[in-house]
């Protein structure tokens, strides 16, 4: 699994678990204020959350580059050989 999308499930883990105990009580993320309000708390959830989907899109983005690489066809070296076009006629004298 790809590092991004790893710590993108950490942080979106992260944001969800914020929102619900910002909700429920806004004292516990906020600790130096002494009335937070639960619109902080929201907000600082949301950006959080785009934080992980936006990290969760860049780790699918590399993770398809990486099998676009292994899965490209190697290309075979110039044959020495040169074809001969088959609708020619042959060379005079054979």
């Amino acid at each position: 699994m790809n590092t991004l999308i790893y710590y993108s499930f950490n942080i979106l883990g992260l944001s969800i678990l914020v929102l619900i105990i910002g909700m429920i009580k806004p004292k516990w993320i906020f600790l130096w204020m002494e009335k937070p309000g639960r619109i902080p708390v929201a907000f600082i959830a949301v950006v959080l959350f785009m934080i992980g989907a936006i990290m969760f899109g860049e780790g699918n983005k590399q993770m398809q580059q990486e099998k676009a690489q292994q899965t490209k066809p190697q290309a075979a070296p110039p044959s020495a050989e040169v074809p001969v076009p088959s609708g020619l006629p042959a060379a005079p004298g054979k």
